[in-house]
């Protein structure tokens, strides 16, 4: 994953790993986008979200049939654990998470974790929902949280397995430490919803647990795999 025996990332690899990076993001973001954030979103926070809902206004009723988790089906339609993480319930939900990709985005770029690390967050999208099996009595779920909170993991794993300054290890460390108290105070085994002030939605504990999980076994199993199975040696 590293050029030479430095362990210092090259300017090849550093770009290489931004761009998929910025990659997975854009798939996560803008079909969710596209499909826009159905009824009522604009009386929820304003015009910005009014202009995101008008993207699709008709696709609401297409994405909670046929993209959205379903506990009962998703054996028989395994294309959820992906299409899951597109679909949305209100205005706010939809702009809170675009809102959350950009800074997921912004975080992968300015650590630069490498390729290895886009390529964990894009393997822990549907292991995240899959994760929802855990919790048969869940039958439905959209969104893109649990998703970003797999990605904070991969780039606290990443950051803190790179040889590199104390001051960034010290900062992921920090992230991580923030990312497992904010999993831990929300109580996954304790209660499926949660409904927090402010919100228009209920939101589902558990997916921020299994994207943090999933994020983390990703980026770990990345990192013990021999370079050959990541790509050329040197290069990422």
């Amino acid at each position: 994953m590293r050029s030479g025996r430095s362990g210092v990332p090259s300017s090849n690899e550093v770009g290489r790993g931004r761009l998929a990076w910025l990659a997975v993001a854009l798939l996560l973001s803008l079909p969710a986008w596209w499909l826009g954030a159905g009824r009522g979103s604009g009386a929820a926070v304003g015009g910005w979200v009014g202009l995101v809902a008008a993207a699709m206004p008709r696709a609401q009723a297409l994405s909670a049939g046929l993209l959205a988790w379903d506990g009962a089906q998703w054996l028989s339609q395994p294309w959820r654990l992906w299409s899951a993480a597109w679909v949305h319930l209100s205005g706010l939900h939809l702009l809170a998470n675009l809102l959350g990709v950009v800074l997921v985005a912004g975080l992968g770029w300015v650590a630069a974790p490498g390729p290895r690390a886009a390529w964990a967050w894009a393997a822990s999208w549907p292991l995240t929902h899959l994760g929802l099996a855990l919790r048969p009595e869940l039958m439905s779920y959209g969104g893109l949280s649990g998703v970003l909170h797999a990605g904070v993991a991969v780039v606290v794993v990443s950051t803190l397995a790179d040889p590199r300054d104390r001051a960034s290890r010290l900062i992921a460390t920090l992230l991580g430490l923030g990312l497992l108290a904010k999993v831990m105070l929300e109580r996954p085994w304790a209660r499926l919803l949660s409904h927090p002030e402010g919100w228009d939605i209920a939101v589902v504990p558990w997916a921020h647990a299994s994207g943090a999980v999933c994020g983390m076994a990703c980026a770990l199993l990345l990192l013990v795999l021999p370079t050959r199975w990541a790509g050329r040696p040197g290069a990422g």
